[in-house]
């Protein structure tokens, strides 16, 4: 993962990631004693939804980051095995049935080499169903953002920045899937458009986080302030989400 989160935080105020990762989970078609992969659990949010699906089942929920890590625990308590990892370095003990991600891959640099360790992950014939950032999202709030941080009091600090995020297209991501040994591929864009409850805390904590802590804490609150004067009241954030649906090939995957 390409950055450090507020975990506190964003237990607080990602109710939008939790309610499109409702819809995302409604794709995974589950008899209920599978076991089951949440490849960037967050805080344990999704896991929870996952688990009322699973009464015979398993989860096995990972993140890189040591906070959400431990919030996930503590929400999840035995009910799950939460452990932390890199997806681009996941190794686990035996295959899972099926793979559950949202929100999480655009965070992952390197989908080649992502979605080589999912499918090593996998065993033949398991799902992954996934959502994330999508080619085109956030574009509003990113044109703005990249105005801000051009600004003389904040420019020095994002010399040298590159942003921590890959927003694919479906046709790249298909093709990317189908090397690493995924077949009945299916990726298609879904808007998705959100008016966050608290704008400067949701932008702070997801949106505009990577940024945010770029900055020194007494220019961070300014930051957010002068992104959202640039955009139109009340501020929504036009997702687009990057839709996955595959089964991993009956042969097996490579690795990498």
């Amino acid at each position: 993962m390409g950055r450090v989160w507020d975990a506190n935080s964003y237990d607080r105020v990602g109710g939008p990631m939790t309610a499109m990762a409702a819809a995302v989970l409604d794709r995974l078609h589950l008899s209920g004693s599978e076991t089951v992969l949440d490849a960037g659990c967050g805080t344990g949010r999704v896991s929870e939804l996952l688990l009322a699906r699973l009464p015979r089942g398993r989860v096995i929920a990972v993140d890189a980051d040591p906070d959400m890590v431990a919030i996930a625990a503590a929400n999840l308590g035995d009910r799950a095995d939460v452990r932390r990892a890199d997806l681009l370095d996941l190794a686990l003990d035996e295959p899972v049935d099926a793979i559950l991600s949202t929100a999480t891959f655009h965070w992952v640099l390197d989908h080649e080499r992502l979605f080589g360790r999912l499918a090593a992950a996998l065993r033949p014939g398991g799902q992954l169903v996934a959502q994330c950032g999508g080619r085109g999202n956030i574009i509003s709030l990113r044109r703005a953002a990249e105005e801000v941080m051009a600004e003389d009091r904040f420019a020095t600090w994002f010399g040298g920045w590159q942003a921590p995020w890959t927003y694919a297209g479906p046709e790249e991501t298909a093709a990317r899937m189908e090397r690493a040994g995924f077949v009945a591929v299916r990726t298609w864009l879904e808007p998705h458009s959100i008016v966050p409850d608290d704008p400067a805390q949701y932008l702070a904590t997801i949106v505009l986080g990577a940024q945010v802590q770029q900055l020194p804490t007494n220019l961070r609150a300014s930051f957010v302030e002068r992104v959202i004067d640039r955009l139109p009241a009340p501020l929504t954030l036009d997702y687009v989400r990057l839709n996955i649906d595959a089964l991993l090939g009956k042969a097996g995957s490579p690795t990498e």
